[in-house]
């Protein structure tokens, strides 16, 4: 069983890389994308693990050698050795929430510019429809929202919160603004600095679009960089997603942020979306995606 108090936490992930044969780099991408290993955090942020973290780790590395895949392979280790389920942890990553606690939502590769389809159908619709939702958007850096910014100006308006993550500058104006989105700088290390999302936790139309850049696109033009992507209309996912959202924000220093997460732990997430508003969001994906594709004779 892992310390819930880090007592004994003094390994690096350096020092896990080498006593595992498991680099560091290649758990740091187990961390963002199945939340495993679950570090202990100094107060500066820094990753410490024990000698419980060498042993499952281990354990992954054996099943993966018996040619057991890697999410099964950290579901059984975690389940054998009686650690802390990672569903339980706080983690700073929409992605990695969702592939936690909604193993059916099978990530798809997709490009830069498939998801711009994406988010702007439904961006599109919650605009349409979607009142006094709780809004969120990741967009990895500050030039991605100013492109974006009149749209999700317009959106802020008649929602109940918007939330926007970036690199923004750490002394960015970011205090509560009625009708504009919230700026949530983003540190260069933090998960979400390599994350795409567009999460509304509304009753009747949920929503929860996130993608993760896969490493190694230098040089890959912009528009085909590439994403492991999922999105979902469950709603307990999508509430998951927008809780993840909302403690990141409150964790980074963001005013107004721990209301809304309180907010959202106590509303009740076990309502379906509208089958009607569902559809019509399908259809404007579709017509958006559609746009974007370019036949080649």
């Amino acid at each position: 069983m892992v310390s819930k108090s880090g007592e004994g936490a003094t390994l690096s992930i350096g020092d896990l890389a080498e006593a595992t044969g498991v680099s560091a780099a290649t758990l740091r991408v187990w961390e963002a994308r199945h939340g495993f290993p679950v570090p202990h955090r100094l107060e500066s942020g820094h990753r410490r693990y024990d000698d419980e973290h060498v042993a499952a780790v281990r354990d992954v590395q054996r099943r993966r050698d018996d040619g057991v895949r890697l999410d099964v392979a950290i579901e059984q280790a975690i389940a054998a050795r009686d650690v802390p389920d990672p569903v339980e942890v706080s983690t700073p990553s929409v992605f990695a929430r969702l592939r936690q606690t909604h193993p059916g939502l099978q990530p798809l590769r997709l490009t830069k510019g498939t998801l711009l389809g994406l988010s702007w159908a439904i961006e599109d619709e919650f605009a349409a429809r979607a009142h006094r939702s709780h809004l969120f958007g990741a967009f990895q850096r500050t030039r991605h929202y100013r492109s974006a910014e009149s749209r999700w100006n317009d959106l802020a308006r008649t929602m109940g919160c918007t939330f926007v993550f970036a690199d923004f500058p750490a002394d960015a104006e970011h205090a509560p603004e009625p009708g504009r989105p919230i700026k949530v700088p983003v540190p260069a290390q933090h998960p979400m600095a390599r994350e795409w999302a567009v999460v509304c936790d509304n009753p009747d139309l949920p929503v929860a679009l996130t993608a993760w850049e896969l490493p190694g696109q230098e040089g890959v033009r912009d528009a085909d960089r590439l994403f492991e992507s999922v999105w979902t209309v469950d709603q307990s996912a999508v509430r998951e997603a927008a809780l993840v959202c909302a403690r990141t924000a409150d964790a980074l220093g963001v005013s107004g942020a721990a209301g809304v997460a309180d907010e959202l732990g106590r509303a009740d997430s076990r309502g379906q979306a509208d089958l009607a508003q569902v559809t019509s969001l399908f259809n404007r994906v579709v017509s958006y995606v559609d746009s974007r594709t370019v036949v080649h004779p």
